[in-house]
């Protein structure tokens, strides 16, 4: 296993790559360049400047997340044809700094859903909260805007540029089936995993954050028989997943170690998670401990361990602990205390 930390840039994260060196066993950052709108290709020169940023810090670029996929493709419009173009040019142009595993998803809208930000648990930390009453009684843009004005810092996958078109993106879906998205999933793999083999970078898609359908948008990457699907579509090691504990664990009917088991060829990037789930399906985000949540992580570990895995792993969404101001569940501290217990069992198991 080898363990990285999501960063969001210079100027754009509070926590420093001096920080992310400090936490024990930690050898990268998972990046992005975020301020390219979805769609563009990369530039060269702003992908060297990240990984000048990383060598300065002895911390290694080998995971991309996310190059996001653009509507247009998920769509299935003709435009896609460029869009896909864009693609596979930054796919070749990150194969030339070491790249290895670009993560990316292919959630219509809007990659992830919470109803609140920082919701206060007992401890007086705040976490990630879904309110799924709110989610059946609300105004889709009412709740954008609520979200929007909660927070100080982009946030990934609620970029201002695609907000601004959310009504325009809701009409353009509405006839949307979920056949139809797995079409163009379909359709999207089969052009961009030979440029992927190619280049030797490993694609791994980000299952739908919560697994279900929202605001009527079709979702497909949500349980074990969809994402055998999606492997069948392309059948290649590189086409495969980052299996993230936390998104598919909120469906308390997904078995997230037996997923490890199933997959674990396939598997090229791990975020591990906890979160604990209610009796009305609500769920919060906690701190990654097996106790404190849903969510068996020791299990998930050991599932790993008992495979051999040797692809990357980060601590995914923290709760905001010690007064720290942060994005919204990318503080320093929870998730480098998530990274000790992750390491915790890792290594008890290599003594075992």
């Amino acid at each position: 296993m080898r363990m990285v930390f999501r960063w969001f840039g210079e100027g754009n994260d509070h926590v420093s790559l001096n920080e992310i060196k400090q936490i024990p066993g930690t050898e990268g950052i998972v990046w992005a360049l975020h301020e390219v709108p979805a769609g563009e290709e990369w530039p060269m020169d702003k992908i060297n400047e990240v990984k000048e940023q990383a060598d300065a810090h002895g911390l290694n670029i080998d995971v991309v997340e996310s190059v996001n996929v653009h509507e247009d493709i998920k769509l299935g419009l003709p435009s896609r044809e460029q869009y896909i173009e864009n693609y596979k040019r930054t796919i070749e142009k990150l194969s030339k700094v070491g790249v290895k595993v670009i993560c990316y998803n292919f959630m219509p809208v809007f990659d992830w859903l919470r109803t609140d930000l920082a919701k206060e648990m007992n401890d007086g930390s705040t976490a990630l909260f879904y309110e799924g009453s709110k989610i059946h009684n609300i105004d889709p843009l009412d709740l954008v805007k609520k979200i929007g004005e909660d927070s100080s810092m982009t946030m990934p996958g609620w970029e201002p540029e695609r907000l601004a078109a959310l009504n325009e993106l809701f009409h353009a879906y509405k006839d949307v089936t979920e056949e139809d998205l797995w079409e163009n999933l379909r359709y999207f793999l089969e052009e961009v995993i030979p440029v992927a083999e190619q280049h030797d970078i490993k694609m791994a898609i980000h299952p739908d954050d919560p697994p279900w359908p929202i605001f009527g948008l079709p979702r497909i990457m949500t349980n074990k028989e969809n994402i055998e699907r999606l492997l069948s579509f392309v059948d290649s090691p590189y086409n495969g997943l980052t299996l993230c504990s936390g998104s598919l664990g909120a469906n308390p009917a997904n078995d997230i170690p037996s997923m490890v088991r199933s997959f674990a060829d396939r598997i090229h990037f791990a975020h591990i998670r906890n979160v604990k789930i209610f009796d009305n399906g609500d769920f919060i985000e906690t701190s990654h401990r097996t106790q404190d949540g849903s969510i068996d992580i020791y299990d998930v570990v050991k599932a790993y361990h008992e495979n051999g895995f040797t692809g990357y792993a980060r601590p995914d969404h923290g709760r905001h602990i010690w007064d720290e101001e942060c994005r919204p569940g990318y503080g320093l501290y929870d998730r480098a205390l998530g990274i000790m217990y992750l390491w915790g069992i890792w290594d008890s198991l290599e003594r075992m």
